[in-house]
């Protein structure tokens, strides 16, 4: 068989994986034939990917409760579960100024979390040496012997080259750069660990958990000290060819405009990113001005702040019209810190969607808030665990 064939086999595989995975999460305990409804996929399909997900120690089978046999007194209904105990998952959440541990079952219940700030300015050795001491300590909580976990999911504020987990040049942590994150992770933990950019693991969340759940194609944008989208598309994570699939925040908004930390001009990150709006209006607030300021003055009517935030609004969406006119998806789930603005920043994306998209595109993608907040993507991070519970098997 041709490799390309192949590869495309083995997505298409993939996809129908998760789509199963989906099924099992949102209905806890469900029968085959239920999935194979569910999902519009054939029995047989369904029974060997439920067969994978056996052989992986992540389903069990149960007796339907209170069915001792069946209809004509023949087998009685069988449902599958997930075996919360058939292992764990640790989530890894890196951000611009903090580090945040959740360790899961497999049905995704958090048995413990925790948080600690990280210098901005930190290193990729002194973050992992960070991160492998916080993991310690969030499994020490949940109880959990290291043996239990089956991988670990870490999200970086970055492009990451799949394969080693290589940080690319982009990234909003300078001390990360051509770091390969995943292979120094594993070696400090020793378990199977997977990296990903901070924005497709918030996506993954919000389609697992939050906003995005009735959607099988979505665009996460995360608006942060950085900004980026994650992509479901037909109900899988997209990454493009190397890991830069949803860099939004590079894309070009004023030629003229100030110097991006890529190097370029008038990137979008450099007129809608949060320290962006901070730096603007430290010139006529004061040099106090912090991002949880700006948000409570706004949300309290001060006409500055409510501007330079309607004002970044109004610049994703004009970036953003452009993805809904070529991907056509269902949902536009807006996250990171600015998203708690609400409608105050959605207004003014939703403006220039309307203005700039397609009709039938801007009708056809709802714009609405992430419903997960700072914690989208570390239950992100668990998400790709279990999701892709293969893949961290075979790094073992």
């Amino acid at each position: 068989m041709p490799p390309s064939r192949a590869g495309s086999l083995e997505s298409l595989r993939r996809l129908n994986r998760l789509r199963v995975i989906r099924a099992l999460r949102d209905e806890g305990q469900i029968s085959r034939a239920d999935i194979a409804r569910r999902t519009g996929l054939s029995r047989s399909t369904v029974s060997s990917l439920v067969a994978d997900l056996q052989a992986d120690g992540l389903v069990v089978e149960r007796p339907e409760p209170g069915s001792a046999h069946g209809a004509q007194g023949g087998r009685p209904p069988i449902l599958l579960s997930f075996d919360a105990s058939a292992g764990a998952a640790v989530g890894i959440d890196f951000g611009h100024s903090h580090l945040r541990v959740a360790v899961s079952d497999l049905a995704s219940t958090i048995l413990a979390e925790r948080t600690r700030p990280l210098d901005t300015d930190h290193d990729a050795q002194e973050g992992l040496d960070a991160a492998a001491e916080l993991v310690s300590d969030t499994l020490a909580d949940a109880g959990v012997n290291r043996a239990q976990v089956i991988g670990a999911g870490m999200g970086l504020p970055g492009p990451i080259e799949q394969g080693e987990g290589t940080v690319g040049s982009s990234s909003i942590l300078p001390g990360w750069i051509g770091m390969a994150a995943e292979t120094e992770m594993r070696r400090r933990l020793a378990i199977p660990v997977m990296v990903d950019n901070d924005a497709n693991l918030g996506a993954l969340a919000e389609a697992a958990f939050g906003a995005g759940r009735a959607a099988g194609d979505l665009i996460y944008l995360k608006v942060s000290s950085g900004i980026g989208a994650g992509l479901i598309l037909n109900g899988r994570l997209y990454r493009g060819s190397g890991g830069l699939a949803g860099e939004l925040g590079h894309v070009l908004v004023d030629p003229d405009g100030i110097v991006c930390r890529c190097g370029n001009r008038g990137c979008l990150e450099t007129v809608a990113a949060t320290g962006a709006l901070v730096d603007l209006l430290r010139r006529s607030h004061g040099e106090d001005v912090t991002v949880q300021a700006m948000l409570a003055a706004a949300r309290g009517g001060e006409v500055g702040c409510r501007r330079v935030i309607q004002d970044a609004g109004r610049a994703l969406g004009g970036v953003v019209a452009t993805l809904l006119n070529v991907l056509n998806p269902e949902l536009l789930v807006v996250g990171g810190d600015l998203a708690a603005a609400g409608d105050l920043l959605l207004d003014g994306v939703r403006e220039s969607v309307a203005r700039a998209a397609l009709p039938e595109a801007s009708r056809g993608a709802e714009v609405v808030a992430g419903v997960l907040g700072d914690r989208a993507q570390v239950l992100g991070a668990l998400a790709l665990v279990v999701s892709e519970a293969d893949r961290a098997l075979l790094a073992a």
